[in-house]
């Protein structure tokens, strides 16, 4: 008894000493955005509201940004146009660390059972150093909705779809509706052969954006028929905030970005996913689908802002996960290791704004494409996880670690098959840049 109050003392301080690091850590990278985009959606909302104009006329003040999410985001969100700006901000904040708070334990829960740590120890160092995460810490200081279209995804592929729920594909439908990029996930449940989910996951998305038609027909005309055609609101694909491989290419010649070379790059990064993602699916992997899904994203998307890369997080965590389930002192377990410590290190650094102003040369294409090279290394590189689904009818993972009630450990075979931005910055862009 006395030798585990030590040891939860003992965590509990190094869980108090890291959140005191990731703070002062923080007070001097975290970048202040003064919840810019979510003045942007709280602005759009009250003039459409209260002073009855139209949602995608409206301009922030002193900014080219309005509202850029379909119809149905616009009705998600009325209630922010009935609430005080200080309250709003409450809102999006706690929303946003709920629901990052419950994706993070639905990754982590099980690689903790599995390893035997102290699973809310495990949770409260995972929260720490996601606040430290410059995707994370920009979507929270942007006010922006990442997290919350990433919950909806997980929902379905960690929750809904292994437990063959009939409402699995709700989910991704609604994340549909409200950004149209999260569709990506509905190409997933088709190639890998899930039509039920992929049907649902349709159909939900079809119902709520005729709802919001219903709703607001001049609204919804609008976007449709011009707003999501105006091309003017993407902003420069250059600027360095722009982490797709769109971004990567407009980069090597800003002013004529070569559209085919971008094609080429799109169509080869899909092959690559479609061969993964199925021997995933084929393994019951969902959550390695969801991480190789949410890198493909990040990476095709014509506009990748930083703030969307916590769709790497599932990749990071099942970086993790995978070399927890290598042998102890294995050259995997390394390679791993050292891969999701890089990764995680340079994701939380800021390094590509260092080439902010002049991504030229060798050195200029390498590290303002930081995080592109990181996305594609998360979409190749880690592991398809074997236990991750019932084999025989009995699951196939590790058991309790050697000298756990005198069980030995089994660590499992892996699969070898597939080894193979602040305001500030916005204004300096040459054009308007998304609010998304």
């Amino acid at each position: 008894m006395a030798q585990g109050a030590k040891r939860t003392a003992g965590q509990v301080v190094g869980v108090v000493v890291l959140a005191v690091a990731v703070a002062a850590f923080l007070s001097v990278a975290a970048v202040r955005h003064g919840f810019f985009d979510l003045k942007v959606y709280y602005g759009a909302l009250d003039f459409w509201v209260h002073d009855h104009g139209e949602i995608y006329d409206y301009l922030k003040p002193g900014t080219q940004y309005g509202f850029t999410y379909p119809p149905f985001a616009a009705l998600v969100m009325l209630p922010m146009a009935y609430l005080p700006w200080p309250v709003a901000i409450t809102v999006s904040v706690a929303a946003s660390v709920l629901v990052s708070a419950v994706l993070i334990w639905w990754l982590l829960d099980p690689v903790a059972r599995r390893a035997g740590w102290t699973r809310w120890f495990v949770l409260a160092v995972a929260l720490c150093l996601a606040a430290a995460f410059e995707p994370m810490r920009e979507t929270v200081n942007f006010g922006q909705v990442n997290m919350l279209l990433l919950f909806l995804v997980a929902l379905d592929l960690l929750r809904l779809l292994p437990a063959g729920n009939r409402w699995a594909g709700v989910g991704i439908g609604l994340a549909t509706a409200i950004k149209l990029t999260p569709g990506v996930f509905i190409v997933y449940l088709l190639i890998t052969r899930r039509f039920r989910a992929a049907v649902t996951a349709v159909a939900a998305a079809v119902a709520a954006t005729l709802l919001a038609a219903a709703l607001f027909p001049d609204a919804t005309r609008e976007f449709w028929t011009s707003a999501l055609w105006n091309t003017d609101r993407v902003g420069e694909l250059a600027f360095v905030s722009n982490q797709s491989l769109r971004g990567m290419v407009a980069r090597l010649h800003p002013e004529h970005p070569s559209s085919l070379a971008w094609l080429v790059l799109v169509l080869a990064t899909l092959v690559v996913w479609a061969w993964r993602a199925r021997a995933a699916a084929r393994l019951g992997d969902e959550a390695t689908g969801l991480a190789l899904t949410g890198a493909l994203m990040c990476l095709v998307s014509p506009v990748t802002w930083v703030h969307h890369l916590v769709w790497l997080i599932p990749g990071l965590i099942l970086l993790v996960d995978n070399a927890v389930a290598a042998p102890a002192g294995s050259r995997r377990r390394r390679v791993l290791l050292a891969f999701a410590v890089v990764a995680y290190g340079l994701l939380c650094s800021r390094i590509v704004w260092a080439w902010e102003k002049d991504f030229t040369g060798v050195d200029g294409f390498l590290g303002s494409n930081t995080y592109v090279w990181i996305s594609l290394a998360l979409l190749v590189l880690p592991p398809i996880r074997t236990w991750a689904a019932p084999v025989g009818g009995r699951p196939v993972g590790p058991a309790r670690p050697a000298g756990s009630a005198g069980e030995p450990a089994d660590v499992p075979q892996l699969v070898e098959a597939d080894r193979g931005t602040s305001t500030g910055e916005r204004h300096r862009v040459a054009g308007p840049l998304p609010v998304g």
